[in-house]
């Protein structure tokens, strides 16, 4: 960035505290007028909803300064790394829009430099090797409301930390005889400040190091000295790392570094029936109760993108959420809102019977078909209209016909006339049932001079339904989604005794219109009245879609916020 970069205006944006600092920082030259921005995901999992707002607001700060944005993986845990992972998130963060160019870093790239700013910790007597055990260690950390103590291991001389640090990293002891800590204070009152680790022993083959190191330094000391390194400007986090913003900063004070980032944090994205720990989230895909990091169910960005979710509707929604300072639980309907508002715009419509009831006009030519005229969203002009195939014989969907209906039920009825949507009126006429008495097919006729749906006549029909050509449809498999959860606050002790055990129902017999059957995977449709649904990317093919309801069509969030524009008005 030119020095000119400093005159910049900022591009206009709702405002939030973390743009009004790094604006100011602009206008006074700080960090030289640059904003360098970073998403520093540790390999262990796959990215989640949390993740998205993390990384709309790092890469979002750094475009509207013409700044740079970085993905960096802070591996430093091969226990629990691996390439999928890397791979995975790679593909996550590109999908949600995020570009960072040849900014592609690795923290397993600094080990060297990072070990020897250990050293130079140890040298000035602010670092030393600690052979207590991990139950001695937490026993003299002390609590919230007790100071810790000093470790019988602290005051060992220079010399002697050296040569057992050099020892740990040419892999004489096993893990967990030592540990590397910097020298603090054990009675500050933030448990961060109390001698923390540095480096740890694990004998553990690294995902890109292989077997190289024996030795493997903590995240708190590898994040801040990763972010020197690399010459970030501002390290947005989010609120659970304020208090080990000291900590970073000790780091960044007591070692010879070019570049002092500013920390700065905003409230994390927590939603209603959801979970959005790794670590839960990785015991859900173990104990198999889910199918998979990117089940449709799980709020990974990997799920969500199976289900139908867009990027354009996440970074809507994150930016409907905006930035604060204060954790708060967000209606996971406001979610399912942004992806209704953008697909409404894209999805072609289609037709699609899930549960079917066969209809048989009975003064229909038994031999003829046509087509009629479907338009294929009204929302888009430019995306046209299709033919849809009609014939003597259809399915409805079965909760469209009630034998018996209730008051006010507008659908199908003995002796009541419904629309076809983009075809006749269509009046019931008969009934057939099984030996158990279950209604199985209904006979009806049409109106032949009603095509398009209108009457010539000008009565008025009130219930429309939707159909497919028996004789042209096209055998479908359609997954029916619902929350993961049951509880809109499921976190807690017994967690996994929340989960929603409808949340997944499989429909086999389902029938759609002849163009579904050329679905590409992932690709995103509205089925009329039903909701909107996209083709599996994983288990659909052409010939034999499979498609996960996205969303529905009611839009309870919508509701929601509409009233609640009323009762201010009224306050």
């Amino acid at each position: 960035m030119t020095d000119a970069s400093k005159d910049k205006a900022p591009i206009e944006a709702p405002s939030n505290f973390v743009r009004t600092i790094v604006n100011d920082d602009v206008r006074s030259g700080k960090h030289g007028g640059r904003v360098v921005t970073r998403f520093p995901p540790e390999p262990n999992g796959y990215l989640h909803i949390g993740h998205a707002k993390a990384i709309c607001i790092n890469y979002g700060i750094a475009q509207e300064h013409g700044g740079t944005f970085h993905l960096r993986f802070d591996d430093t845990n091969p226990e629990k790394e691996e390439t999928r992972y890397v791979e995975g998130i790679i593909r996550d963060v590109k999908w949600l829009g995020a570009d960072w160019g040849e900014n592609l870093f690795y923290a397993s790239d600094y080990f060297e430099r990072l070990r020897d700013w250990a050293v130079d910790l140890i040298r000035a007597g602010k670092a030393y090797v600690d052979s207590l055990t991990a139950d001695e260690i937490r026993e003299y950390r002390g609590t919230f409301t007790e100071p810790g103590k000093n470790s019988p291991h602290r005051d060992r001389s220079v010399d002697e930390n050296l040569d057992l640090f050099a020892r740990m990293e040419a892999g004489e002891f096993d893990e967990g005889a030592h540990v590397l800590r910097a020298k603090i204070d054990m009675t500050s009152p933030n448990l961060n400040m109390r001698d923390p680790a540095l480096y740890r022993i694990r004998k553990i083959e690294h995902h890109r190091a292989g077997n190289r190191w024996s030795i493997y330094p903590m995240y708190d000391f590898t994040h801040p000295l990763s972010d020197a390194i690399e010459g970030i400007t501002h390290s947005l986090c989010s609120l659970e790392f304020e208090d080990h913003r000291p900590l970073y900063d000790w780091f960044l004070e007591n070692l010879d570094v070019s570049c002092h980032p500013q920390q700065i944090e905003f409230a994390r994205l927590k939603l209603t029936y959801m979970i959005d720990s790794k670590r839960k989230l990785r015991q859900l895909v173990e104990e198999g109760r889910v199918d998979g990091w990117d089940d449709p169910r799980m709020p990974t960005l990997a799920g969500l993108r199976r289900r139908g979710y867009t990027p354009e509707a996440i970074r809507d929604f994150c930016e409907r959420v905006g930035v604060a300072k204060k954790n708060s639980l967000v209606d996971v309907a406001m979610l399912e809102h942004s992806l209704r508002d953008d697909l409404n715009r894209r999805a072609p419509r289609s037709l699609a019977v899930l549960k079917p009831l066969k209809m048989v006009l009975v003064n229909y030519p038994e031999d003829h078909e046509e087509e009629l005229e479907a338009i294929n969203n009204p929302e888009d002009e430019s995306a046209g209209t299709r033919l849809l195939p009609f014939s003597r014989e259809l399915y409805i969907e079965r909760d469209d016909f009630r034998e018996d209906p209730p008051r006010k039920y507008f659908r199908l009825a003995p002796g009541k006339e419904v629309r076809l949507r983009w075809g006749y009126l269509v009046t019931c006429v008969d009934v057939v049932k099984d030996d158990a008495g279950e209604v199985v097919e209904i006979h009806c006729t049409y109106d032949p001079e009603t095509r398009g749906g209108n009457a010539p006549d000008g009565r008025k029909v009130k219930g429309t339904i939707h159909w497919v050509s028996v004789k042209h449809a096209v055998r479908a498999t359609v997954r029916l989604y619902d929350r993961l959860f049951a509880l809109e606050s499921p976190d807690g002790p017994e967690w996994k005794d929340n989960l929603n055990p409808d949340s997944l129902e499989v429909l086999t017999d389902c029938w759609v219109e002849p163009a579904l059957a050329e679905a590409e995977p992932g690709s995103l449709w509205q089925f009329e009245r039903t909701g909107y649904f996209a083709a599996d990317e994983v288990d659909s093919a052409l010939g034999h879609p499979v498609f996960n309801r996205a969303v529905s069509l009611r839009d309870s969030w919508a509701k929601m916020e509409k009233a609640g524009k009323a009762n201010e008005s009224v306050l």
